[in-house]
């Protein structure tokens, strides 16, 4: 199941200001919009991985879901291929598109067999001419992802947490997308499995050509299997670059906070690494500071931080930026 189509465009996913606001009610008849995500812009080639990166409730899966509208984007635009993805185009793009789940327990149907659920999305595009067809592309599928054809009449329960990973994953793979979006794919994992998940993950990637959307909060993990990285800071990207210049040059200072949190295998270079404590608590996405919403945490915020939010610029080589000081 190699994936032939070759993209038309250098961008095979590009977007542009996405936008996702959810209005939450603060009285009996007041609501307030709670901007998840806003303004961020990114783009994607053939067989690339963007790793997309952030504390809890920074926005990351929202732009996954955004971008295959399971939420309908308030505002921006996302092309796939060239062409733009909204309702009209979405039903024939959802083959091309797909999403790996965070967690392996919830996004399984019980009452499904591995057989059935594997298969749905054949069922559902149509992709076989026969029953038999139908249980050879199925087979195939768990076999990619290392699983036994003997598992195809079990039920999710009977399965570890891994394997169910994998189940999800050879759902994902069954209409043979050129991009998937890996929701914390492996962060309800045993730090073995997601070894063993992430491997399979690159050798996926290698055989059938796929681009990934990888989302995380653990920047040793996207560090290892992304080409690029994103970080997230409260709906917005603050910094962009490739995989190995962002871990050796952060510039944006929640960037470099976020950095010196990650747990370093040599107690030496441990303890010759400063950490980076931030100050004070991430402010409410329903009552945003002003201008930057870092600037409440940064040691380097100036009056500028105030009125002006900063917008993502080349410092080089890729590498954005969005911060006036840095």
């Amino acid at each position: 199941m190699s994936n032939e189509t070759a993209s038309k465009n250098e961008y095979l996913v590009e977007v542009n200001n996405l936008q996702q606001y959810f209005p939450i009610k603060v009285g009996l008849f007041k609501s307030l919009p709670l901007k998840a995500v806003d303004g961020v812009s990114f783009s994607i080639k053939p067989g690339e991985t963007l790793g997309l990166v952030g504390e809890s409730g920074c926005g990351k899966t929202t732009v996954g879901r955004s971008l295959l509208r399971l939420y309908t984007p308030t505002g921006g635009d996302v092309f796939f291929d060239g062409e733009k993805v909204d309702e009209k185009s979405i039903g024939h793009m959802r083959k091309q598109m797909q999403m790996v789940f965070q967690d392996p327990y919830s996004s399984l149907n019980p009452r499904m067999t591995v057989e059935d659920i594997i298969g749905e999305p054949l069922d559902v595009h149509k992709l076989y001419q026969s029953k038999g067809e139908r249980r050879d592309k199925i087979l195939h599928l768990m076999e990619l992802v290392g699983l036994n054809a003997e598992h195809a009449t079990r039920y999710a329960h009977e399965f570890s947490g891994g394997q169910r990973q994998r189940i999800g994953i050879a759902r994902a793979l069954a209409t043979n997308p050129r991009f998937i979006v890996c929701d914390e794919a492996v962060s309800a994992l045993d730090v073995s499995i997601q070894a063993q998940v992430i491997n399979m993950f690159e050798e996926l990637q290698e055989k059938l050509g796929v681009a990934y959307l990888f989302i995380a909060h653990d920047l040793l993990v996207v560090h290892h299997i992304s080409d690029r990285i994103a970080v997230m800071y409260l709906g917005r990207i603050v910094e962009i670059a490739d995989s190995n210049e962002l871990n050796d040059n952060p510039i944006h200072p929640y960037t470099q906070s976020l950095l010196s949190a990650v747990p370093y295998p040599d107690p030496k270079m441990a303890k010759q690494r400063q950490r980076i404590v931030l100050e004070g608590d991430v402010p409410s996405p329903l009552h945003m500071p002003s201008g930057c919403a870092f600037r409440t945490r940064c040691k380097y915020a100036t009056e500028r931080c105030a009125k002006e939010c900063p917008t993502l610029t080349d410092r080089g080589n890729g590498h954005q930026v969005a911060c006036w000081n840095k």
